[in-house]
């Protein structure tokens, strides 16, 4: 019986983001998809790729990104074919340094973009392109708790592990608020993706919050088939400590945006990861307004364990280098929050850090010293998928 050749790649001479934390100047050998060994390379290999000067870090792991929606819809009410937008959507992404994405994908008791039969659509062509990504994408199902006619054909995607993360979303108490207030037009952005009127939409809530108390069975029997089946969970702008409780004894153990504090505190409290948007801290703060969190003061006052990219790709491999610069945490722990903490909190243990027998998922990366961080080369799996001129 013939032996299957062993493929190789050499990253050569950059420094290395160890899982101690210390960069060192070395090189990082792979072999089939995972790395091999690091140390200075006595030997050759298939690949080689220089990388002096540059940082070799572990690739980003995306847990919530739904800029893909752009590609799909960049105007009101103009669409173009999913597996086009798809495509377009893992080339920015790989250009970015993401090796592993969850597309936050929500299916909302809105008509529209976020409708049922979209997210039915979408769901089939990510399954039916991912042959075709260079990213390792995953379907992270945002469930919009008021979306209640969809509730078993979740719970069998579930079941059929079709779902890599499941959030719980509840948009409808700020909804109800607008409303209330004669706040309407403020919801205007959101009530055009859906193609209704303004009265028809709020017709509609009307109808849906009737439910209520429907709601919280959906809640409970969505979150229980999820963790029977072992899929992460997450529960979506918590504004009280009580709702994080709650979402935590369910098996929500990924609070993404808690809105408040007390939110935040009990995440922490309960040994919960919070998820936090990087385009917060490119930005210098939320989109918003003052009425939104900072991202990087939260961090700073330990309420933060991952950054997403939220709505902006290109957030993700800047964000760390923000946090450096501003001393609020060192360079290589600003990198864990977009690269291991979130492959840990989806149950990834096979990424996220640059040690022998892991995936060999990395990012090369030159940083100038004035300008953004400029993406080398990024490997998936040991595979260059995309690389720069610089390399």
């Amino acid at each position: 019986m013939s032996e299957v050749a062993t493929r190789s790649t050499l990253i050569r001479g950059g420094r290395v983001a160890l899982p101690d934390g210390n960069l060192l100047e070395t090189d990082v050998l792979i072999e089939d998809g995972r790395i091999a060994a690091l140390g200075e390379a006595r030997g050759g290999a298939d690949t080689i790729l220089e990388a002096g000067g540059m940082l070799v870090l572990p690739g980003i792991v995306d847990l919530h990104g739904d800029a893909f929606e752009r590609q799909i819809m960049p105007r009101a009410g103009v669409s173009f074919p999913l597996d086009l937008a798809l495509m377009d959507t893992d080339r920015q992404m790989l250009a970015n340094g993401i090796t592993t994405a969850y597309h936050g994908v929500t299916l909302s008791w809105e008509p529209g973009l976020r409708s049922r039969d979209v997210v039915v659509d979408l769901l089939h062509a990510m399954e039916a392109t991912k042959p075709r990504f260079g990213c390792d994408t995953r379907f992270h199902l945002r469930f919009e708790t008021y979306a209640l006619e969809a509730v078993d054909e979740i719970a069998g995607w579930l079941v059929e592990g079709r779902v890599d993360l499941l959030a719980f979303n509840d948009h409808m108490p700020a909804t109800l608020r607008k409303i209330a207030s004669g706040q309407v037009q403020s919801l205007t952005r959101y009530i055009e993706r859906t193609g209704l009127s303004q009265d028809d939409y709020v017709a509609l809530v009307n109808r849906l919050v009737e439910r209520k108390d429907d709601v919280a069975v959906a809640i409970r029997r969505l979150a229980g088939i999820a963790r029977e089946a072992g899929i992460a969970m997450a529960s979506h702008d918590d504004e009280t400590a009580e709702a994080r409780r709650d979402y935590h004894d369910l098996g929500c153990t990924i609070a993404e945006f808690p809105l408040t504090a007390a939110a935040a505190e009990e995440s922490t409290r309960l040994g919960d990861m919070i998820v936090l948007g990087c385009p917060n801290v490119v930005r210098g703060g939320s989109h918003l307004g003052p009425n939104g969190i900072s991202a990087a003061d939260a961090i700073a006052e330990g309420r933060g364990d991952i950054l997403c990219s939220d709505y902006y790709y290109p957030a993700l491999v800047q964000a760390p280098f923000v946090l450096a610069d501003k001393s609020i945490t060192g360079f290589t722990d600003a990198w864990r929050l977009v690269s291991t903490n979130p492959a840990r909190a989806a149950g990834l243990e096979d990424r996220g850090e640059i040690a022998a027998g892991q995936r060999a998922d990395v990012v090369i990366l030159d940083k100038p010293e004035t300008g953004p961080a400029m993406v080398a080369a990024t490997l998936v799996a040991g595979e260059a998928v995309y690389r720069s001129g610089m390399i």
